[in-house]
């Protein structure tokens, strides 16, 4: 019997987004363009993700834009083209790019915080795009929002849309946007460095939200992320881009298992996971019970509680106790609300303390900036978070460095710009940075000059609080690089505060886990981070990457204590 002929075996699908020699430029004037992105081709198909990773500069972001069509000011598309299904998206005019803007291409950008409005309740904004473009009703499109939220195992689905941003978590507000993003169901998904300045607990939530997502309704996904061990757990495929090149491309396992540039192996070096051996801290010289010296704590803090509002209100720090050396690093750890940035706070005299004492050298200090000496604020200082904040945008670097040489030592003219360019050196810069204002820093530059601000005191205790968080991971592990060299040349003392348990073990000699206010267990390094942990350290432990691609599939998490 003559055997039917079926024809031949159905091949793969084709790529959803088709990128071919994509280039885009920067102008400065009429005549000048200065390349940002060079030639860049890769291809997606569909229920596909790919991770374009980098540092800042690479040119991912700005790669992701153009496949929706879209430049930054000052930039435009030089070259290539972007094919999304059938329709090549360079081609389309500026009103159908626009409108296919959250229809077929979706993003998620970084902050959760910044992009949504904080006048409005959450389940207008989640529904305002397929409203006003159309595609479904009022009551259809909150009945949609109701589904995602549940499939996002946000808490009382039904309800949470009435919440505005601040009533919610940070991993809550990811999850939200992820969900506004996915309303007009659209075809590709942009992620951009979603989880980068969250805690390591509430990355994972939001990484497996997204793992879900792509999953579960075969939405293709270009993930923007500079953490090698984030991307692994969620990327098909991984672009390597440096300078707005490529460097390196292959599937996610071949990239992490046996990279190829040298560039790549840079990143998987510096990626957030934890180091394979926790090198033996410096141990605390032992306390002399009088005489003070060298050996004895440069400060202590004893049974401090602290809150915000009213002296009744709740408390942030319950009854904290730490100790903190000369040429010493004590890393703090702890979730956000942990009351970690409190504590430094305290410490720095940014917020008055309930109870308790903290003393320096010996002698206890006043409870707030104004009760203490001159001399006693400049031994302390504080490094914050957000470099872009805490530099006045407004001001020249020398100018934001002479500040401090004029209050604490009186140096002006001549003395003070010798003084500036050589804490630029300091802090391994050029000396001709001292002409530029902050936005024309890099990320990592801008940091620097930060922690030059408080080396210009030079101070016996800098606290560091969150200072790499929002960091590139290469530029991060530069700037712990740079801590340590300071402190074995300055025997300058830090206190460093950070949700990332991976970066406290690469540069603290003892460490502290703190969780809603209080301290739950405290040591050397080694100590704490070697078996067995407290159940909350344990959490923390768990919760940072392994640099292989089934981490995420086989996570068991122990229970919140």
């Amino acid at each position: 019997m003559a055997q039917e002929d079926r024809g031949p075996a159905p091949g793969p699908p084709p790529p959803l987004l088709v990128v071919r020699d994509l280039s885009v430029v920067a102008r400065q004037r009429k005549q000048d363009a200065l390349p940002i992105v060079a030639d860049v081709s890769f291809e997606l198909g569909p229920g596909e993700v790919i991770a374009l990773i980098g540092e800042s500069g690479s040119g991912k972001t700005t790669i992701s834009l153009a496949c929706m069509g879209y430049a930054r000011p000052g930039c435009e598309i030089a070259g290539g083209s972007v094919r999304l299904g059938e329709r090549q998206i360079l081609e389309l005019p500026p009103r159908e790019r626009r409108a296919m803007r959250g229809r077929d291409i979706a993003y998620v950008a970084q902050s959760a915080a910044a992009a949504f409005n904080d006048a409005l309740t959450l389940g207008r904004q989640v529904t305002e795009a397929p409203v006003t473009k159309g595609l479904l009703s009022r009551d259809e499109a909150r009945a949609k929002a109701v589904a995602l939220f549940r499939e996002f195992d946000l808490p009382e689905p039904e309800t949470i849309g009435r919440r505005y941003p601040h009533q919610v978590s940070g991993g809550q507000l990811q999850r939200m946007m992820a969900a506004m993003a996915m309303i007009c169901d659209p075809r590709l998904l942009i992620l951009d460095e979603p989880t980068t300045a969250l805690d390591v607990t509430t990355q994972v939530e939001v990484l497996r939200a997204f793992k879900k997502l792509v999953r579960g309704r075969n939405t293709s996904a270009i993930y923007v992320s500079h953490d090698l061990a984030v991307v692994a757990q969620i990327a098909d495929r991984i672009l390597v881009l440096r300078n707005g090149a490529m460097v390196e491309r292959a599937s996610a396992e071949e990239i992490i298992a046996s990279p190829v540039a040298p560039y790549t192996r840079q990143l998987i070096g510096a990626a957030h996971v934890m180091p394979a051996t926790i090198a033996p801290g410096r141990a605390p010289p032992a306390t002399r019970i009088s005489g003070g010296g060298a050996s004895a704590p440069l400060l202590r803090v004893s049974g401090v509680s602290a809150g915000y509002g009213r002296s009744g209100g709740p408390l942030a720090l319950r009854d904290v106790g730490v100790e903190a050396f000369a040429a010493r690093t004590l890393g703090v750890i702890g979730e956000s609300g942990s009351g970690k940035t409190t504590l430094g706070r305290v410490i720095a005299g940014l917020m008055p303390a309930r109870s308790g004492e903290v003393s320096f050298e010996g002698r206890s200090l006043g409870t707030s900036i104004g009760a203490r000496s001159r001399e006693e604020l400049r031994a302390i200082q504080f490094v914050f978070q957000m470099a872009d904040v805490a530099l006045n945008p407004r001001h020249r670097v020398e100018k934001i460095l002479g500040r401090p040489l004029s209050f604490y030592f009186g140096l002006s003219g001549a003395e003070a710009e010798r003084r500036v360019r050589a804490l630029l050196t300091l802090v391994e810069l050029p000396a001709d940075y001292a002409s530029r204002y902050p936005r024309q820093l890099s990320g990592g530059e801008r940091q620097r000059v930060n922690l030059a601000r408080a080396l210009a005191a030079e101070p016996r205790l800098i606290v560091c609080d969150e200072i790499t968080s929002a960091l590139d991971t290469v530029v991060a592990q530069a700037i712990l690089d740079l801590l340590r060299d300071l402190q074995e040349r300055l025997d300058v003392g830090y206190i460093f505060i950070s949700h990332d348990i991976s970066t406290i073990a690469r540069i603290a000699d003892t460490i502290a886990v703190m969780q809603r206010g209080a301290i739950v267990e405290a040591g050397r390094t080694e100590a704490v981070l070697t078996p067995p942990h407290h159940p909350y350290t344990e959490l923390l432990l768990s919760s940072v990457p392994d640099m292989r691609t089934d981490w995420l599939d086989t996570l068991a998490l122990p229970p919140r204590a």
